[in-house]
């Protein structure tokens, strides 16, 4: 197996546990405060990556263009968009609801990518996007209401959020490929630039709605921060080798894992029907990465 792909694998399964576990254990957690938490909790875990890496240091002193610096800084705050979206709207929704329809990011990557990058789209990759819109409809179909995903595309709170951050995380994901490949930053210096940045522009709104913790807390912060760290770091691994229209439809695979999760320990509603929906958006993603 291509080792990008690979690491793109790892990374799903490991961003599928984190999406569960943020539902499951820090529902009560304002989404800023508790991004700023994991994410400084990561860094930490992430610190003798950064210090086993020689050349990190001589890539911090040689430094970017001012150009290369502001796609840095939009990458970063197109992340930090779309992820407290996608909390807003598991706040809101059911998990197996919203994450099938956040996670069709390959959908918009696919024609940024041709826009900007001058990707060239096959006749299964058009396919694929097909299969994730149909995607899209069936999972925000309710049984006894023919016309009902039309309305909650429209009207429902969850899925508007949803789709919104499935748009930012696409610029990101572009943008991240972009600060990897052309720019060429160096894997263990990006993931602490990521996590810090996102941290710094959510830090005020964390700072105004703090989170109460007990003792009990810290080992599940502890815990999901090393998650994160790993998941970023596969993430940054898997588009530091392969084009983000590859890497990214492998990464959002992880929509399954969360959907399975969520029916199954957290008994959401048809559960079975959204599964399927699932498996429809990833059956179009790596159809796009053909």
């Amino acid at each position: 197996m291509d080792p990008g792909i690979s690491f793109a694998v790892l990374a799903a399964v490991a961003w599928g546990g984190y999406i569960f576990s943020l539902k499951r254990l820090f529902s009560d957690v304002s989404p800023a405060a508790l991004t700023v938490l994991l994410n400084s909790c990561a860094v930490v875990w992430y610190v003798p990556v950064v210090v086993s890496r020689t050349d990190v240091s001589r890539e911090l002193v040689a430094g970017i263009e001012p150009v290369e610096s502001g796609i840095v800084a939009l990458t970063v705050l197109m992340h930090a968009i779309a992820f407290m979206l996608f909390l807003w709207a598991i706040d809101d929704g059911d998990l197996s609801y919203v994450t099938p329809i956040s996670k069709i990011v390959p959908v918009f990557v696919l024609p940024v990518e041709v826009l900007l990058l001058g990707q060239v789209l096959t006749r299964i990759q058009v396919l694929g996007v097909v299969v994730a819109t149909v995607a899209v409809y069936v999972v925000n179909y309710e049984p006894g209401n023919l016309l009902g995903p039309i309305v909650n595309v429209y009207h429902s709170r969850p899925a508007q959020f949803a789709l919104l951050s499935a748009m930012c995380y696409a610029a990101g994901d572009v943008g991240k490929r972009v600060v990897l490949q052309e720019i060429g930053m160096p894997t263990a210096l990006w993931v602490p630039t990521l996590l810090v940045g996102i941290s710094l522009i959510l830090l005020p709104s964390a700072v105004r709605h703090p989170p109460s913790l007990t003792r009990r807390d810290i080992p599940r912060f502890v815990g999901v921060a090393a998650i994160v760290a790993l998941a970023e770091h596969t993430t940054t691994t898997a588009f530091a080798i392969l084009p983000a229209s590859i890497a990214s439809p492998i990464v959002n695979t992880q929509a399954v894992i969360a959907v399975v999760l969520g029916g199954v320990l957290l008994g959401e509603r048809y559960f079975r029907l959204r599964l399927f929906a699932a498996v429809m958006a990833v059956l179009g993603v790596t159809l796009i990465a053909l």
